[in-house]
């Protein structure tokens, strides 16, 4: 029989009160909490590499950063992420090499059942987040559960992504739109 963690990363409906789940999130909220006061940035891009399920070693992340768990976040090299990051990271997130998100990014895995018994009984669900390389977010940009991008994809600020775009698109908007083809 699975583990509710294993039902978690692998996008089925999981149980988030699970011993293992809360002494994971418990642990997540120590690494947060001592990520955010630390000034020395050395330091902090020393924590995320033992936070994250993996680093590139060229990594800085602005303080406030927050997440569910840390481990189930997999970043390439030369990852840079601005101030006030919010990555729900009950399924797996991953970020390609070369990527630059700018303030109040939030990357958004899980989801809830519609049913609402279901969703009252506190069982959740969530879908993956994939990026390719040299992907560039503007501010305040959101990204849903089950959305992958490809490589050399830029979101304009304040946008909203809800479905899978390929490579060497500009996206705008609410929901986004390709508003730009990139040359490859």
């Amino acid at each position: 029989m699975k583990r509710e963690r294993e039902k978690m990363v692998a996008g089925e409906l999981y149980d988030a009160s699970d011993r293992e789940l809360v002494e994971l999130r418990r642990k997540a909220r120590a690494y947060r909490m001592q990520f955010n006061q630390e000034l020395d940035e050395k330091k902090r891009s020393e924590l995320v590499k033992h936070w994250f399920g993996k680093t590139g070693d060229k990594i800085y992340i602005e303080p406030d950063f927050s997440c569910d768990y840390g481990c189930n976040i997999h970043v390439g090299e030369n990852f840079y992420a601005n101030f006030n990051c919010t990555f729900l990271d009950v399924c797996p997130i991953r970020i390609g090499e070369n990527a630059m998100l700018g303030p109040n990014v939030q990357l958004l895995t899980p989801l809830h059942p519609l049913d609402a018994k279901e969703r009252i009984s506190g069982m959740e669900y969530g879908k993956p987040i994939t990026i390719g390389d040299n992907f560039w977010a503007g501010g305040e940009v959101t990204i849903l559960p089950g959305v992958s991008l490809g490589n050399n994809v830029v979101v304009g600020a304040g946008s909203v992504v809800t479905k899978s775009f390929g490579d060497n698109v500009v996206l705008a908007g609410n929901p986004v739109r390709v508003v730009k083809k990139l040359p490859h």
